[in-house]
């Protein structure tokens, strides 16, 4: 059952601090055993990433079938129909359409004999980790690789976890369509370890992205600085602004959208009607029962199920910013009335008729988005997260010679002489 709290109960504050202080941390038992595997395939690769594939996947790979072959992959086509294909090439044509529109031009100005700017360059290579666990997404395999490919990257490589060896057809077609390099058969923490440090099977990646459990999220975090990487994913999160007015089935079926991601999502609605409120709760209870994944979204719903019923719309949007969601959606009468006060969410819905499946399926705009609070300071995955700038500086000798005063200053007041050297002998 969904908390129902108003903003007049003494829990109010309790909640809602507990709503923004979300985010998931590894304990110290289950980071030491991260660092355990990640030091285990830093030392011996392959043989390391095999031993630990049996032990948590129950699969028996050796290194010289960790890739999945281009057989495998055409093979992939004969085991799904013909319409789910033409889905996914769907999907992936309204990914480009959106990502193309991203990449960065090259940007440069001048003053006089200076010539000043920065120009984008895609990373050379990047890998992709996509879950395979509780369930299979050929949506995140699109949305991870799309971008990469429209940004330039060369060497693009994606990691997921096999049932007993077998990867599951739908994501070797979505890789595939998305224009994935390489693909491996392995999952979990030793994936991340041998993107990061490399193996004899696997060479080294200079970038890792893509959302995982609590293991792949630890692994992330521990091989930043040996590779990149775009952010700590944690479990789903939907948050709704809702007025009087709003259809509460609607907001139900939305609620339960995320709620079966995970047992740890987070599901919130904000409304200022008592009476909204509770409409919502009992159509959560109604539309629980036949979803084929009710266990997961049961728990979701009794653990982080929230419904805080506030003051007004301004304390909805002041609320929903501090909260700072993954995915938010604006359940009003006019919703692009609202956008220019939206500041903290990763994606905002506008509109009863915006569903978050549509986000997450076929609207084009990434849906690998920051949780746990990181909205409030970071964005969806975008094309220019496989790019780096490059800065690039010109100078006159004409222009050297007016700025060696500053140069000597500020080298004096820093101490660092050869810093004025290198100025002064072509100033002479």
């Amino acid at each position: 059952m969904m908390k129902l709290i108003s903003f007049s109960d003494r829990r109010f504050k309790t909640a809602l601090q507990r709503l923004c202080n979300r985010s998931q941390l590894a304990n110290p038992a289950t980071e030491a055993s991260v660092k355990r595997i990640l030091q285990a395939v830093q030392r011996t690769g392959d043989r390391a990433v095999a031993r630990y594939t049996l032990q948590y996947d129950r699969a028996t790979i050796q290194p010289e079938t960790f890739r999945i072959s281009e057989e495998e992959i055409k093979g992939a086509y004969y085991h799904i129909r013909k319409d789910e294909g033409d889905t996914l090439r769907y999907v992936a044509q309204r990914i480009r359409a959106f990502h193309e529109r991203q990449t960065p031009n090259t940007m440069m100005y001048q003053e006089n004999g200076i010539k000043l700017g920065r120009m984008s360059v895609p990373l050379d290579s990047v890998g992709l980790y996509v879950p395979g666990g509780k369930a299979v997404y050929p949506s995140s395999a699109l949305m991870n690789a799309i971008p990469a490919k429209m940004a330039g990257v060369k060497r693009v490589v994606m990691c997921t976890p096999s049932h007993k060896g077998e990867v599951n057809p739908y994501l070797l077609v979505a890789a595939d369509i998305a224009g994935v390099d390489e693909l491996y058969r392995i999952g979990g923490v030793q994936a991340i370890g041998a993107m990061a440090y490399g193996t004899k099977t696997i060479p080294k990646v200079d970038k890792i992205i893509g959302p995982g459990n609590i293991y792949v999220a630890t692994a992330k975090r521990l091989v930043f600085g040996h590779v990149g990487i775009d952010s700590i994913a944690g479990p789903s999160e939907l948050l709704i602004i809702a007025d009087a007015r709003a259809n509460a089935e609607y907001i139900a079926a939305d609620l339960l959208c995320e709620a079966e991601h995970d047992e740890e999502a987070s599901v919130i609605l904000l409304t200022p009607s008592t009476a909204l409120a509770n409409a919502v709760i009992k159509q959560v209870e109604k539309k629980l029962k036949p979803l084929s994944r009710r266990t997961i979204a049961t728990r979701a719903i009794n653990r982080h199920g929230t419904v805080l019923v506030v003051q007004d719309m301004d304390h909805a949007i002041e609320l929903g910013n501090l909260i700072a969601p993954e995915h938010m959606g604006l359940h009003v009468a006019t919703p692009f009335e609202l956008i220019e006060r939206i500041r903290h969410t990763g994606v905002v819905f506008l509109g009863e008729h915006t569903p978050p499946a549509i986000g997450d399926y076929v609207a084009g705009p990434n849906h690998v988005l920051p949780t746990g609070g990181t909205a409030r300071f970071s964005s969806g995955l975008s094309s220019q997260d496989f790019m780096k700038w490059v800065n690039f500086v010109s100078y006159s000798k004409n222009e050297v010679s007016k700025a060696n005063d500053h140069v000597m200053r500020m080298a004096t007041m820093e101490g660092l002489t050869a810093h004025a050297q290198c100025v002064q002998v072509r100033t002479r």
